[in-house]
């Protein structure tokens, strides 16, 4: 069973390298995390407070920030070695960021605007998943934003097994190294990926109002709700 630690572990091992290859591990890089951008209802001057869970490196953080300058982001991960390439990143803006080392899938707490996430929450039972969607409700005002950009499990084995082979042949057609790739694979082996449906259903049933599926590609998904007034 894999745990906590073994997950730091992993990430905090790719910490270094993990960077280099993310256009060539996302086939639909652009439009995946494009999504996240365009689902934000705010104009480029708005004032919010944004959490990103799983934040890594600070990619998506980047994003938000670049688009928002005016946005002031938390950024939680149980790497304490990602979080410091993120905190490298950030260099010189230290001001709108907030690095939080912990487990959000034990500690999580404050009041944002918008909570999103990239690629981690898949790493979570499926009983974490629907306690996480409870406690990421609790910490929205009335209109709050969550957006997961993420990947979900094939609806049988057979639909599973096209979303690897699809992923794979996209993969190593990008040119991708032989050692990025092995070390991907490796991270793979913490996932405890859940089918799209039932992650809705687990929104709706922790008070998520407006739950839909904006963006997919094989296995990455972009789904959000909403805490309605």
């Amino acid at each position: 069973m894999n745990t906590p630690s073994s997950l730091k572990k992993a990430f905090d091992l790719a910490a270094s390298t993990y960077d280099q290859a993310r256009r060539q591990m996302i086939p639909c890089f652009d439009d995946f995390y494009g999504t996240v951008l365009r689902l934000m209802p705010f104009a480029t001057q708005a004032q919010f407070r944004i959490l990103d869970l799983g934040a890594g490196t600070g990619l998506l953080s980047q994003m938000v920030a670049d688009k928002y300058p005016r946005a002031t982001i938390t950024l939680m991960d149980i790497s304490d070695e990602m979080l410091d390439k993120a905190r490298q990143r950030f260099a010189g803006r230290e001001g709108r960021f907030k690095f939080v080392v912990a487990d959000y899938s034990q500690v999580l707490s404050g009041q944002f605007d918008v909570i999103v996430s990239a690629l981690s929450i898949h790493h979570l039972t499926d009983e974490q998943k629907a306690g996480l969607f409870r406690n990421v409700f609790a910490l929205l005002p009335a209109g709050g934003l969550f957006i997961n950009a993420d990947q979900v499990l094939g609806s049988s084995p057979a639909v599973e097994q096209a979303y690897r082979q699809a992923w794979l042949k996209q993969v190593r057609g990008s040119g991708v190294s032989a050692e990025d790739l092995a070390a991907a694979l490796e991270r793979m082996k913490e996932d405890k990926m859940a089918p799209l449906q039932p992650q809705m259903d687990w929104l709706r049933e922790a008070g998520f109002g407006a739950v839909h599926c904006w963006y997919k590609n094989f296995s990455f998904v972009v789904y959000s709700g909403v805490r309605m007034p």
